[in-house]
């Protein structure tokens, strides 16, 4: 707000329009030369305090010039590259690692699995709210069901450490909590990799075991980078496959380039 009130000499902002905002949304992203990120959230502040705060519709169309978001080309690694940055995660993390390069998930698709959703029988991974809130199927690769039933013995013995404490309880997506209040203590529930510490939920006060925390995951894959001597930008992202996944020791390259969807710069009523 700051900015804007500078560029336009500090006029009181009920006396401009939307071609004031139009000049500058086009000054952060020619004169500026801002990202395309920063200027939506200019976009979206300056509606904010249009609509808001100084209780005034914008009728007209804001046609700013837009920030280019850059073209990035995806991280690849080779074969041997790949198989030495998950030799060097730590144990606590490389099974996660596996998964999303085995199975082609995305970070917070494998830290918010249930038990429920591992399907050793038909060897398949099922995906709950994925991209564009749609449930989808992926392999479960045969080389990693041993390790990952090992995996879910040790969280049995941890969920039930935390019933007899009293505990036991995970967060349910929608409603289901007040649909089914015992669901959250059941077995099928429980995060695939629950995080260490029980902690307390935000809403309710609750004491819950939450996932494994997404921060936790990308530090290990940088220390693991550093540690297998890579000299590329590497995160989770390149783990995860751009089409059918397949066993991860023979995944020669990846690093999906995804697309991004474009805000429109038009107040919608």
């Amino acid at each position: 707000m700051t900015k804007y009130l500078h560029f336009h000499s500090s006029r009181d902002p009920n006396q401009l329009g939307a071609s004031r905002i139009e000049a500058f949304l086009s000054h952060l992203a020619v004169d500026m030369k801002v990202s395309a990120g920063t200027q939506n959230v200019a976009f979206n502040a300056l509606l904010f305090l249009y609509r808001n705060v100084l209780k005034r519709e914008l009728g007209e169309s804001i046609n700013a010039v837009r920030a280019k978001k850059p073209t990035r080309l995806p991280t690849v690694m080779t074969k041997d590259e790949t198989i030495r940055v998950i030799a060097a995660v730590f144990p606590d993390h490389q099974l996660m690692i596996k998964l999303i390069y085995g199975s082609g998930l995305r970070l917070m698709e494998c830290l918010r699995l249930r038990v429920k959703d591992i399907d050793f029988g038909n060897n398949q991974v099922i995906i709950r709210d994925a991209k564009g809130m749609k449930d989808r199927i992926t392999v479960l690769p045969d080389n990693l069901k041993p390790l990952l039933r090992d995996h879910l013995e040790r969280v049995r013995l941890l969920h039930q450490n935390d019933l007899s404490d009293g505990y036991g309880e995970v967060s349910l997506p929608y409603a289901l909590a007040r649909k089914y209040p015992k669901a959250s203590k059941e077995w099928g529930w429980q995060y695939v990799f629950p995080a260490k510490a029980r902690s307390k939920d935000p809403q309710t006060g609750d004491i819950k075991r939450y996932h494994v925390h997404e921060n936790a995951l990308q530090k290990a894959v940088h220390a693991a980078v550093r540690l297998a001597e890579i000299e590329k930008h590497v995160n989770s992202i390149p783990f995860a496959t751009v089409s059918q996944p397949i066993c991860w020791r023979r995944i020669t390259t990846s690093g999906p380039s995804r697309s991004s969807s474009v805000t429109r710069m038009s107040p919608q009523r």
